[in-house]
């Protein structure tokens, strides 16, 4: 049981056993004590003092009394400020803690609760290549999962690759006009980069054929469907959808392409998932599920036969489910994978990580997963997130102005090894393991740089503002770890091998103590990161364990502690630390450094 909830038991039992009055733990207002007051944590009195007719000095000094009286190895001290009553924790609690906890390499991980989440993210178009806004999405997918787990939930990861439509058309058509026949071998390009550059070719050809035909009198509306390339590439959907032999052989043959491009970059970035679901699978489905809401009512269809659902009644608008041709749109793919989805895993929360520009997609999929009684509806949770951009603006595919993923990753290694160069630290590394360390450090920069920020707030990646050894970055946590490691390794302390303490050390210091304090929130920091999805929690925890470790080893000295027990307490200290920092940067995905 984490302090505070010990705390709050504390003051629960006293209340009912000294003032006869009832308050459940979890009502008991508990908050760090304001740094202008002695103290550790505050228990805010103003809820219960009308009731139990006391002033809150008076009642303050009660409840501070018979606390201490009650819990002599929780509280030694207490002071009372208007409403609030200032508890400051034993010394002794703090030790014991640090003596359980210090080489626990599970600390934080909670229990298993029995209940199962998904956690749908990356979902990429198979007519190009991943770029920085996938980048965000992984890391916060995988992020997110990771802290589930941690929470004590089951986890399944899951990415649907949207591999038809209109899109993956768009470069078929392209390369069919222009490749002559180019592979990924022939031409030595990686294959989601090779099918990315016909859907940028696409988009270049598409402008010239609608200036031509805006030229000849067309309005820019009619041109943009008029336009040959793009009428050809709305055949193909429909011959697509049709079976047509040499249009599937096409699409096999330029999606296995993307897919062995996609492995790749996932590989290099860390993820994974459990299951990966397929839009050409899951299309049909929809369109069953279409046919069965236009039979119960659910939906209408229109003159020209495409089928709508109205949704006015519930604040929002129409919207189309299936084209008049009969081909699927989004909507009608993420009717039928709602429903795989939960036949197969029957999660109690399905999670879609997803851009905040599809808020309103996800709403309507919830409410006519909802009309349709489907049982996969009410546990739909759209975790939206803003887009990256960069200094130079939004990145727009069709035009060539994203950053590849590839790209970014190649510059952020250039970045780390440019840095540690600087630094003159690389002394004793064999090329090997500057090359590792270059990818520690590079792919936990980037990492770090789109996880410390709040999901739903847009940002701007600067790549250089992410590798700074004094910064809000990974790597200035990432050298605590590495610094922490390498004065373990000197005083022989093996790997995470419990340390014996060395009788009962003085009164903790400030510094000593205010590493204790934080070190102890962390299981309620991975809590509050999984209520609110949002890993910037831990990525800001992970950052004030640091300087506090800092802080702590710029004034204490732990080779040369003032006692055994001192130094026995400080290696502790140190280790728990970095038991704590690693596995906060892992739930992250960022790996550390033993020394760097």
């Amino acid at each position: 049981m984490d302090i505070i909830s010990q705390i709050r038991t504390a003051a629960s039992e006293t209340l009912r056993d000294k003032f006869a009055f009832d308050l459940a733990p979890l009502a008991v207002a508990v908050n760090e004590t304001k740094p202008e007051f002695e103290g550790d944590y505050t228990v805010v009195l103003f809820s219960f003092v009308k009731a139990l007719k006391k002033s809150p000095e008076a009642l303050g000094k009660e409840l501070g009394e018979a606390l201490l009286a009650g819990y002599p190895d929780l509280f030694s001290a207490f002071n009372v400020i208007k409403g609030f009553l200032n508890l400051t924790i034993a010394d002794s609690r703090w030790t014991s803690f640090l003596r359980q906890e210090h080489a626990n390499t599970g600390f934080g991980r909670g229990a298993s609760n029995g209940k199962k989440v998904m956690v749908e993210y990356s979902s990429p178009n198979t007519n190009k290549p991943l770029h920085l806004g996938h980048l965000r999405n992984n890391f916060l997918g995988w992020s997110i999962a990771e802290i589930y787990k941690a929470n004590g939930y089951e986890i399944v990861k899951t990415c649907i690759a949207n591999d038809r439509g209109i899109h993956i058309c768009k470069s078929m058509i392209a390369w069919q006009l222009f490749a002559n026949g180019a592979t990924p071998q022939s031409t030595g390009i990686k294959g989601d980069h090779l099918v990315g550059d016909y859907y940028v070719r696409f988009g270049e050809e598409h402008k010239k054929q609608m200036a031509d035909l805006m030229a000849g009198g067309m309005d820019k509306d009619q041109a943009e469907k008029e336009a040959p390339i793009m009428k050809a590439a709305q055949q193909m959907l429909v011959d697509w959808e049709a079976g047509k032999p040499d249009v599937i052989e096409l699409w096999k043959m330029m999606n296995s392409w993307v897919y062995a491009g996609f492995d790749a970059t996932y590989k290099r970035i860390g993820s994974d998932f459990d299951k990966t679901y397929y839009e050409s699978n899951t299309y049909l489905l929809g369109k069953e599920l279409v046919e069965q809401g236009l039979q119960k009512g659910v939906f209408f269809k229109q003159d020209d036969g495409s089928v709508w659902i109205d949704l006015t009644a519930d604040g929002l608008d129409q919207k189309i489910v299936q084209r008049r041709d009969g081909t699927a749109v989004y909507m009608t793919q993420d009717i039928g994978l709602a429903v795989k989805k939960y036949e197969e895993f029957h999660s109690d929360l399905s999670i879609y990580v997803v851009g905040d520009e599809q808020s309103y997609h996800f709403k309507v999929l919830k409410l006519i997963c909802q009309k349709l009684g489907l049982p996969s509806a009410d546990g739909i949770y759209h975790l939206s997130y803003g887009m990256v951009e960069l200094p130079t603006g939004r990145m727009k595919t069709r035009e060539g102005t994203v950053v590849d993923a590839d790209d970014i990753l190649d510059e952020m290694n250039r970045e780390a090894e440019k840095k540690t160069q600087e630094q003159g630290k690389t002394e004793g590394f064999s090329a090997t393991e500057l090359k590792d360390l270059y990818d520690i450090i590079g792919l936990g920069g980037l990492k770090f740089f789109l996880l410390r920020v709040d999901p739903k707030k847009r940002m701007i990646f600067n790549p250089e503002e992410s590798i700074d050894l004094h910064g809000y970055t990974a790597t200035f946590i990432q050298y605590a770890y590495a610094r922490i490691r390498s004065v373990l390794r000197k005083e022989g302390v093996p790997g995470d091998q419990p340390i014996a303490a060395a009788g009962e050390p003085s009164p903790l210091l400030p510094a000593e103590k205010l590493l204790l304090v934080t070190a102890e929130k962390y299981p309620g920091v991975i809590s509050q990161a999984g209520e609110e999805m949002s890993p910037s929690v831990i990525a800001t925890y992970a950052f004030e364990l640091a300087q506090a470790f800092n802080s702590f080893y710029n004034v204490h000295s732990i080779a040369n502690a003032e006692s055994p027990e001192k130094k026995a307490l400080r290696l502790q200290l140190a280790q728990l630390t970095s038991t704590i920092l690693r596995s906060a940067l892992g739930l992250l995905g960022i790996r550390v450094p033993e020394r760097m």
